[in-house]
């Protein structure tokens, strides 16, 4: 396992284009913020905004949140990996992301069962790759078979080991990240409760299962509109969670919470077509206990009364859904001035875990 490079308020880039991942980051990087996280979809490589990021930056870690884990070969992982980290000095976390059944089986064209055993068996198989570059790797797992026999001599990676994450919303992903990864990327409708009630429990019987003393750490979501137009920030946040409750993957947080009939009033309104009537659909009491909403020193509060403390490494994000990309530059970019006063301040993290050691399970 790779060691813990630190912790601190991170950010994630989504939508807009790749030049503005590359102009967040920059301002990310002179707030003081630790980390810069951007993600992919169907529209979007993270590695290439991650690669524009590496070359607008110098210092800020800067990572996956996420790539998806089965849409690339592990030796095109590797590769790919291995030329980010070397653009970017040795700042990469690589975070990876199973995606829901469907964006595999639809999207990947790829068997969408068992995704979590196949995690447990790629991440080992990466680390291998990554650190026998010139050694012979014959591989016959239950998920992937590959015969590599190095024909020339292959530079070293910039650094010996690289920190992998998995993202996680599940129990049984979560056990695998605890298994296997260095840490779990949260999703943005994590909460408080949900994340101590069941991610950290199945974080935790995942690393005892494979002899991991320790904790592992959690990078993750935290929604967040900052603007004076109050109302307007809170339709924004409407809009992204009620993109996210559509999707069933999700059921469990929205359950625990008892947001039912607003999660029936969303779908019926997906239903129909009506996305303005999804995001009206989304109660107070869904955006209060998932999300931040507010003027720069509201926001503020709001997350050291409810996030600080929560997640290793919180990563403020902005709602994308819908929003053009020149008006969602200017909400990330009034994100980061309302949280600079906080991107030092040793009380939005929790505390920094110890006792992962260097060996992988």
């Amino acid at each position: 396992m790779s060691s813990i490079t630190g912790t601190g308020l991170g950010i994630t880039i989504m939508g807009g284009d790749v030049a503005t991942c590359a102009r967040i980051a920059a301002r990310a990087e002179a707030a003081g913020f630790s980390s810069a996280w951007t993600a992919e979809f169907y529209d979007r490589s993270a590695t290439v905004s991650l690669a524009a990021m590496a070359t607008a930056t110098s210092r800020i870690r800067l990572g996956s949140a996420i790539v998806y884990a089965f849409g690339r070969s592990p030796l095109l992982t590797v590769t790919e990996s291995r030329d980010l980290d070397e653009l970017s000095g040795g700042r990469l976390v690589l975070g990876l992301g199973t995606g829901t059944r469907h964006q595999v089986s639809g999207w990947l064209g790829l068997d969408p069962d068992h995704l979590a055993p196949r995690i447990e068996e790629l991440v080992p198989l990466l680390r291998r790759l990554w650190r026998d570059r010139n050694q012979a790797v014959h591989h016959e797992g239950r998920f992937y078979r590959m015969r590599l026999d190095p024909i020339v001599d292959v530079r070293p990676p910039r650094r010996e080991d690289l920190p992998i994450y998995v993202a996680a919303v599940n129990p049984r992903m979560a056990e695998a990240a605890g298994r296997v990864a260095d840490g779990l990327v949260g999703h943005p409708l994590f909460t408080a409760r949900y994340v101590e009630e069941v991610v950290r429990p199945a974080l935790a019987r995942g690393a005892r299962r494979a002899g991991r003393e320790g904790t592992v750490p959690i990078a993750a979501y935290v929604l967040c509109a900052v603007g004076d137009d109050v109302d307007e920030a809170r339709r924004a946040v409407a809009n992204q969670i009620a993109f996210y409750a559509v999707v069933r993957s999700f059921d469990a947080i929205l359950k625990l919470h008892g947001f039912d009939p607003e999660v029936a009033a969303i779908r019926e309104a997906f239903r129909r077509g009506d996305t303005a009537g999804a995001a009206a659909a989304v109660s107070d009491r869904m955006i209060e206990t998932i999300a931040i909403v507010g003027r720069p020193e509201e926001a503020r509060q709001q997350f050291l009364e409810r996030f600080a403390g929560r997640y290793e490494e919180p990563l403020l994000f902005c709602p994308c859904v819908g929003v053009e990309t020149g008006r969602l530059r200017e909400g990330m970019e009034a994100m980061i001035e309302a949280f600079t006063p906080l991107a030092g301040d040793g009380r939005v993290a929790a505390a920094a875990p110890a006792g992962l050691g260097e060996a992988g399970p």
